[in-house]
């Protein structure tokens, strides 16, 4: 089965390099391409005041509820003590046809006997929380204009980020849209118990309750089989908490987990070849070892996660970690950093998605803030082109003469490849090392329980 999966993956590829071509030109500059995923922040919450360091940045300090009535932005610890609804339904009702005044109606849930604040859904982290998201949107480039490519929370959003999508298979119409039922911690895809569902959004509001496995091509399959003419030898990992959680991406694709037993797991080669890594800090050992490959998806634990209600404020600190790690290697001539968020929240945000015209009931999401860190990337530029999960994707592809991920339909054929960040004429910078509160060796002794990112 591996083999006849594997052998029609590729394929597809090579017949989609042939229609398509490359997404463009290997980029030689680039050899190591790392994501950094974290957790359920908007810009307007998450960089208030960044327009002090940055003019261009597209900052509110107020918006509009339902009522019509303008609020002024409060601050909030980045470990606060609620969460907030930000399941497709939050997103409809935030989003009121483009006039994004709903976001008093998202539902606010606090810590057991306590209760939410007074507009809740309009707040934004102490500055001091977040510094070293600040240094890095100021040193290195940050992005107006970041759209998550799904209209709801964490499960369809890492979907999105390793296959541009979260449809239920390449020419289905209906996308996994929201977290799956039956209690969300344990497994969540296609090593899940038979009766876990998820709900899966399709044109004109339709709505299906499906098994939440699913069966398409990924941008990791290209990775494994580089179609000739683009770059060849790639390698990638998936460093993740745990195996069976909602961000873990590979366990919902039915040819990369393959799952057996009872209880099931995922037994496909992804997960027995050490590509996907059930622990997050591995990375910082990777980095150490030399033996960075060519493209990382980094998911932090619950506690760095800035995941509201379940991060303990270390997220600023461990992406500072991955990041200094980098940069005072041998790797920082030849990789880029992409940090982003992987939904909104449902923290309120001013600016309205670009809905996919041919996806609107499920593509585009809110903004999710972007940052880009590299040796090319210029200090202080602001982005204000349109990206979305599946530039990433296409970034991806492009530096490395990759297709579009067959069948060429998924969000990376539908975004720019944030070109607009780098400037690969230039003599590489040198790196400064980001401030930050905990050192990086903190997290590579880190003893704490490896939780996932809270429970939705």
């Amino acid at each position: 089965m591996r083999i006849a999966v594997g052998a029609l993956l590729t394929a597809v590829a090579y017949a989609i390099w042939a229609a398509f071509g490359a997404a463009s030109a290997d980029i030689p500059q680039v050899q190591h391409i790392v994501v950094i995923f974290q957790e359920n922040r908007s810009p307007d919450n998450l960089f208030h005041g960044l327009q002090a360091y940055l003019p261009a940045a597209d900052i509110a300090d107020s918006g509009v509820n339902s009522k019509g009535q303008t609020i002024t932005l409060t601050p909030v610890p980045l470990a606060d003590a609620y969460d907030l609804g930000h399941q497709h339904s939050s997103f409809l009702s935030m989003y009121d046809n483009g006039k994004m005044d709903g976001a008093d109606l998202i539902t606010c849930y606090p810590f057991a006997g306590q209760a939410c604040p007074p507009n809740a859904q309009f707040a934004y982290v102490y500055p001091s929380d977040v510094a070293p998201y600040f240094w890095l949107a100021i040193h290195f480039s940050f992005a107006n204009r970041m759209f998550q490519s799904n209209q709801g929370p964490s499960f369809p959003a890492h979907q999105f980020i390793i296959s541009g999508t979260s449809q239920l298979s390449a020419t289905n119409l209906y996308f996994a849209g929201d977290n799956p039922y039956e209690g969300q911690y344990g497994s969540a895809g296609c090593d899940a118990p038979s009766g876990k569902t998820v709900d899966a959004f399709g044109p004109k509001d339709a709505i299906k309750y499906v098994f939440p496995c699913f069966e398409h091509a990924t941008l990791t399959d290209l990775l494994d089989n580089p179609p000739q003419g683009a770059r060849q030898g790639l390698t990638w990992r998936y460093y993740v908490p745990s195996e069976g959680s909602i961000w873990t991406a590979p366990n919902a694709i039915r040819h990369m987990c393959e799952p057996s037993g009872a209880p099931r797991t995922c037994n496909g080669p992804p997960f027995t070849n050490g590509q996907v890594v059930l622990d997050s800090a591995q990375i910082l050992r990777d980095i150490n070892a030399k033996t960075l490959p060519s493209v990382s998806w980094v998911i932090p634990t619950g506690q760095e996660s800035d995941h509201p209600k379940g991060n303990d404020g270390t997220g600023p600190s461990w992406v500072a970690a991955v990041v200094n790690a980098i940069g005072q290697s041998a790797y920082w001539n030849n990789t880029v950093i992409l940090l982003t968020w992987d939904d909104w929240g449902g923290w309120y945000d001013h600016v309205p998605p670009p809905l996919d015209p041919k996806y609107p009931w499920y593509e585009n999401g809110f903004r999710v803030p972007l940052i880009v860190v590299s040796a090319y990337t210029p200090a202080g530029y602001v982005s204000q082109q349109t990206h979305t999960f599946g530039s990433i994707l296409k970034f991806i592809e492009s530096a490395y003469g990759l297709p579009l991920i067959p069948p060429g339909t998924f969000a990376d054929s539908r975004s720019d490849a944030l070109m607009d960040f780098f400037d690969f004429s230039a003599k590489p910078r040198p790196f400064q090392a980001v401030p930050a509160e905990i050192p990086t060796d903190f997290f590579l002794h880190d003893k704490r329980p490896r939780n996932d990112p809270d429970d939705d």
